[in-house]
């Protein structure tokens, strides 16, 4: 069976390291300071955690369910809620890399505790992760060396707030290369773009809509085998749109394809397109396009 052993607390990790407890809140260390064999298990994590692998590894991770193989010069983020490890079947393996790894708590009254919840790479899938350049590395160390020092000067009324601003810093220099990962895999984006097309091509040419109504990001992200987050980020950044304004324009450029043809009433056309009421699609349909489906209907 494969046991998951719940990590609740910074000093919960810092013992399964076998590293020092230097502040409740936060730790960050270098893989070189672990002397000893790290048993292997699969954890789930009330903590925020980030690796920074230096090597690949020979050994197949778990995320959640799936399995990963570690490149060189890889980020990984981790949020609360999260399994992360390879099973406990006796194995070890030895660390390498860095790990910081915070608490929640740590955020609480700062910056960062408000919009923590906007660096969206936190919830991305393992196959998503961050590919790191040289220099984008070295940028990353230096952050995390800054961690490591104020966590060493000892604990005051304002460390704290520095500790979380230093990591706030490091959280922001991530969303930069993730931008750059973005613009590198242009290509490959515009592909998921074409096949996102498609995909909701084909759900409005099946009965979907009258099965499942309509078509959400979530069903999207998982059918082009994305995350939800990862998926959104993708969109906004290829269309300047959110995803969620995507499927909704493409919902009603497909009503009005279908408002020409006069056959159909504008209640079949809208249970057609997956509205459980016509009158949430004719709200949606006036929100979107500016006037009522009657009133383009007449128009045209």
């Amino acid at each position: 069976m494969d046991k998951i052993v719940n990590i609740k607390t910074v000093g919960e990790y810092n013992e399964h390291w076998g590293v020092e407890n230097r502040h409740p809140l936060v730790n960050v260390f270098e893989g070189s300071q672990i002397m000893r064999p790290i048993p292997n298990c699969r954890k789930n994590f009330d903590l925020y955690v980030i690796f920074l692998k230096d090597v690949k590894c020979a050994d197949y991770l778990k995320y959640g369910r799936k399995e990963y193989d570690y490149q060189e010069n890889t980020l990984v983020f981790v949020s609360p809620g999260q399994v992360f490890g390879y099973p406990a079947d006796g194995s070890t393996y030895q660390a390498k890399g860095w790990c910081l790894y915070f608490s929640p708590e740590l955020l609480r009254g700062t910056q960062l505790g408000r919009h923590i919840k906007d660096y969206t790479f936190f919830s991305y899938d393992v196959r998503e992760a961050l590919h790191l350049s040289l220099q984008e590395r070295e940028t990353i160390i230096d952050c995390l060396k800054k961690i490591d020092d104020e966590i060493n000067n000892g604990m005051d009324k304002h460390s704290n707030m520095i500790i979380a601003s230093a990591i706030e810093l490091f959280l922001n220099y991530c969303t930069r290369f993730y931008d750059r990962q973005f613009i590198t895999r242009k290509k490959a984006n515009k592909d998921i773009l074409a096949r996102f097309e498609e995909l909701l091509d084909g759900y409005f040419a099946s009965d979907k809509p009258q099965s499942y109504g309509t078509p959400s990001v979530a069903y999207c992200a998982e059918q082009l085998h994305l995350s939800a987050n990862y998926f959104g980020d993708l969109i906004k950044k290829e269309t300047g749109k959110s995803a969620q304004e995507y499927v909704q324009q493409k919902i009603m450029d497909t009503a009005k394809d279908m408002l020409a043809n006069l056959e159909k009433s504008v209640s079949e056309i809208a249970y057609a397109l997956g509205y459980q009421y016509p009158q949430y699609f004719s709200r949606a349909f006036k929100k979107v396009v500016g006037c009522t489906p009657n009133e383009y209907r007449m128009a045209e």
